[in-house]
């Protein structure tokens, strides 16, 4: 991969982790219930989760994916379904008290293998793949390559989305208040799964 490659490569990741998507709407969520801190576990496992998703995309798993239809369709329905998950449990948190403040975020992990289910993320490693990879490099190499820049602009990239929940928590001091946003990151969590089904 070329400097000029790197450069743009890294641009396009930056756009596509820093725009809407389910990803950012869960960082939202979790740092209007967690703050920056405690919501740090749920940025770096998107990160990951999608670093991991494009080496694997890049290597070759992509091919099979978009190459069977019945693969392709099995993901987009649990990609639903998991995001109707999310979308509930968003909805229906609590804000405040003792039961709050015990709540687990949504950790590293979680938030890892909650990017092999979210069809933005599938989309943009299709789409990475298809217009980076360089086939004359080693796929091993490059794959690396991909995933590594990936991660290192998705960081910076999605924090704002993490702080800007967080800043949201200082302003939702009411019951009400925090409901209004639950609900409003439900459905906007719960209207990307019509954009998976269409």
């Amino acid at each position: 991969m070329t400097a000029e490659q790197a450069v743009g490569f890294l641009l396009f990741s930056a756009a596509a982790a820093g725009t809407p998507g389910p990803s950012n709407v869960l960082l939202a969520a979790t740092g209007a219930h967690v703050g920056v801190l405690r919501g740090l576990p749920c940025l770096l496992g998107v990160a990951l989760g999608m670093a991991a998703m494009m080496f694997s995309v890049s290597f070759g798993l992509g091919r099979i994916v978009l190459g069977h239809p019945d693969i392709l369709e099995s993901v987009k329905w649990i990609g639903a379904v998991v995001l109707c998950w999310l979308a509930w449990k968003v909805t229906t948190a609590r804000h405040g008290g003792a039961e709050a403040a015990r709540a687990r975020p949504v950790g590293l992990v979680g938030a890892a293998v909650f990017q092999w289910v979210n069809p933005k993320s599938w989309l943009v490693s299709a789409s990475a793949a298809a217009t980076f990879f360089d086939a004359g490099a080693s796929p091993l190499a490059e794959s690396a390559a991909l995933a590594i820049l990936f991660f290192l602009a998705a960081i910076p990239s999605c924090l704002p989305w993490l702080a800007f929940g967080a800043v949201l928590q200082r302003t939702l001091r009411s019951e009400r208040a925090f409901r209004v946003f639950n609900v409003a990151m439900g459905l906007v969590m719960a209207a990307s799964v019509l954009l998976i089904l269409r």
